[in-house]
């Protein structure tokens, strides 16, 4: 399949726009549903439905349904009734289906599953829509391959040829007892090499990697990465085979979060795309801003008590913004280790003090180098009152680097232990409490130097 590029979706915008009903319906026909996905982000809402009414196969369509960004998803599904998006849904892996149902309202969703003419798919999307959406159970498909121990090898391809009838994608052969209790995989390579054996549960590879229903997604990510697989299986409670993650799913959770976390470390309180509303992204963007406000102001109300002496010494003023600079990217470097490490599984709250330990050496050392360079600069620059701007600002700069290092590391793994998303920490908050107790430190270390040595104000 050729690349889709830019002059592709200009020739067939040119074709909408020319109401070419039958070349845009062959260009449209042989595209793959991903890149008429990216032909819509170009589309208003209009266009968008008469190209997708152009797609002659229903699978093809309910296929770009899901390739779509949930905004025009839902702007496409707004001028569907009920029975259109459940023959859509009766179409799709009902891990796909169980996504697209979830993001339809309580009264919508009921009249779209009783519109479901495959009971089974619709059993299948009912019980998935009992797990959270944010744990494995929430995540997996029930279209696999599953055959019991007990069959030979001769019956067990018969039933994998029925049951791959109904399936796109086929990853691992599932075994289990009787009772349905996952007891093993079974490797292609064995099917070739015993392929008159009496029972598949004595070539099968017994104690598989599985995933529980409640396990939440950062841990399948993490499962995923470590165990380097391409599917994982479900279980329930009492080991009961129900369903299998796969890696395109986990991939796009890993890059929706990402998305999340990058955006609350900026500010964004919800997660926006450029192209939402200007009313959605004032929303997203406003609060965080007001919050850095409020610090601002606070931080002139310190200052404001600091006016005699910074009109004494005004080279004092001149470091200012080198205080809250520092302890801002200090914090925000401390927080993000601390988060990567809690997202990668390499750190938990069991090594809470082994962490805050190494943090506090590192930050000793940063701070050494860090006072000692700007001591060094003001040595050389500073004429007037020398050694009390010297001392006022490299230990402000001292005492700040060490506190937001400490700060930065904690605030994180403290959340993790409140079951909030430390993602939280690497953003304004950090930043905004450093710029406070940054001055706080600042004005009472340089009064103090002031006195010490001997400069009156």
């Amino acid at each position: 399949m050729k690349e889709f590029t830019e002059q592709d979706i200009e020739r067939i915008e040119e074709l909408i726009d020319d109401h070419n009903a039958a070349e845009a319906t062959q260009e449209i026909n042989s595209l793959h549903p991903a890149d008429i996905a990216e032909l819509f982000q170009s589309l208003n809402l209009k266009q968008a439905e008469w190209v997708f009414n152009l797609i002659d196969d229903e699978e093809k369509q309910a296929d770009v349904l899901m390739e779509l960004d949930e905004e025009d998803r839902r702007k496409l599904l707004e001028g569907m009734d009920s029975k259109e998006i459940g023959r859509f849904i009766d179409l799709l892996d009902t891990d796909d289906a169980v996504d697209l149902i979830q993001e339809l309202d309580k009264e919508e969703r009921d009249e779209v599953i009783q519109h479901i003419d495959d009971v089974e798919q619709a059993g299948n999307i009912v019980d998935l829509l009992k797990y959270d959406e944010d744990t494995a159970g929430g995540l997996m498909g029930t279209e696999m391959i599953v055959v019991n121990e007990n069959l030979s090898m001769p019956d067990c391809i018969k039933e994998m040829r029925r049951q791959a009838e109904e399936m796109d994608d086929i990853y691992y052969i599932y075994v289990v007892d009787n009772d349905s209790r996952l007891q093993g995989i079974l490797p292609l390579k064995k099917m070739l090499t015993h392929p008159s054996v009496s029972k598949i549960k004595h070539v099968m590879d017994t104690e598989p990697v599985s995933l529980h229903t409640d396990t939440p997604i950062d841990e399948v990510a993490i499962d995923f990465e470590k165990y380097d697989l391409v599917a994982m299986p479900v279980v329930d409670d009492i080991g009961r085979l129900v369903g299998q993650v796969t890696v395109d799913d986990v991939m796009d959770e890993v890059r929706e979060a990402s998305e999340r976390d990058y955006q609350m470390a900026a500010g964004i309180s919800s997660d926006i795309d450029a192209d939402d509303s200007i009313w959605a992204q004032i929303k997203a963007r406003l609060p965080w801003l007001l919050i850095g406000i409020i610090g601002g102001i606070v931080n002139s109300i310190i200052l404001g008590g600091f006016e005699e002496q910074i009109a004494k010494v005004a080279a004092l003023a001149i470091f200012i913004p080198l205080i809250g600079g520092t302890g801002g990217n200090v914090g925000v470097q401390a927080s993000a280790i601390v988060v990567q490490g809690l997202a990668n599984g390499r750190l938990s709250l069991r090594n809470t003090g082994k962490q805050i330990a190494r943090e506090c050496l590192i930050s000793l050392v940063n701070a050494i180098v860090i006072s000692g360079v700007v001591a060094m600069y003001i040595f050389v620059v500073i004429n007037h009152d020398k050694a009390a701007v010297m001392g006022a600002v490299a230990s402000s700069l001292f005492v700040m680097v060490v506190f937001a290092t400490v700060f930065g590391t904690f605030v994180p793994l403290m959340l993790e232990r409140l079951h909030i998303d430390p993602a939280r920490a690497t953003g304004p908050f950090i930043q905004i409490t450093n710029d406070i107790v940054g001055m706080c430190i600042y004005v009472g270390m340089s009064t103090w130097m002031l006195h010490v040595f001997n400069v009156r104000f």
